[in-house]
């Protein structure tokens, strides 16, 4: 079974003050033995974009050269990108982020339902969320 990966998850992975950090390290080390994580490229962009600005270039070297090496990160091709396109401008919801829409078309397509996220917009959306995952706002749109 496959499971999405969020930046949410992947930054509270490696950030160490982050309240999810815990639970997320745990649940990527028995889901990354056990099941197929799946991510998409707009979101390894975020997420890197994210970790380089947060917490700094020791951080993004092990997002790049560990993390990803137990992620199957496929690239967005054009229909899921009009979809997404498409559902941003359609949404009265400001705080869903083009990758989130992005990621919801890519969920959607290849029936994946569970998400390693720590971002309410997944449930909100029907997908259920991943063992030890609390809601709250995405990390890559809060200051």
């Amino acid at each position: 079974m496959a499971i999405f990966v969020d930046t949410s998850a992947i930054y509270a992975l490696l950030a160490d003050d982050d309240s999810s950090h815990a639970a997320a390290a745990a649940t990527f080390s028995v889901l990354g033995e056990s099941e197929e994580l799946v991510t998409h490229g707009y979101v390894v962009s975020e997420a890197a974009a994210l970790v380089q600005r947060r917490l700094g270039p020791e951080a993004l070297r092990t997002l790049l050269s560990e993390v990803l090496k137990i992620l199957d990160v496929e690239m967005v091709d054009r229909a899921t990108h009009d979809a997404a396109v498409a559902s941003l401008l359609a949404s009265v919801d400001r705080r869903i982020s083009f990758v989130d829409w992005t990621s919801f078309v890519f969920m959607r397509a290849r029936g994946i339902m569970d998400a390693l996220a720590y971002d309410r917009d997944f449930a909100a959306q029907g997908f259920r969320l991943g063992p030890g995952a609390n809601t709250k706002t995405d990390p890559a749109i809060s200051t």
